[in-house]
């Protein structure tokens, strides 16, 4: 990876793919489903690969929004806890995406206030 800095964050971007497209406790998803959609929207590195971006969803599996159900070299299947919601941060001036059951503090990496 080189210095390409996403206009979102690519945290917000993987919550917010999740909340349009897999909301629901029941419906399962993969990170290679995400990562398209996050090519598909342009704010990515274009030299960026799956790997480049594993570590965010081993980060939304920590904090209890979602779980890691199953994997395959670098396929990994998860399904949420519960549906998100969406908030605004008035601290970063983010719309975000939180899990019921997560802490309710803010997921944009530069901000972490409460919400």
């Amino acid at each position: 990876m080189d210095n390409f800095t996403p206009v979102t964050p690519i945290q917000l971007q993987i919550r917010k793919i999740i909340f349009e497209n897999y909301n629901t406790a029941d419906e399962k998803f993969t990170n290679d489903e995400i990562f398209e959609k996050i090519k598909q929207n342009g704010d990515l590195d274009p030299s960026w690969i799956i790997d480049d971006i594993e570590s965010y969803f081993h980060e939304i599996c920590n904090s209890g929004l979602a779980r890691n159900i199953a994997q395959n070299f670098t396929t990994i299947w998860l399904k949420l806890f519960d549906p998100l919601k969406k908030y605004h941060c008035t601290a970063c001036n983010s719309d975000v995406y939180i899990g019921e059951s997560e802490k309710q503090i803010c997921p944009n990496p530069s901000c972490r206030a409460s919400i």
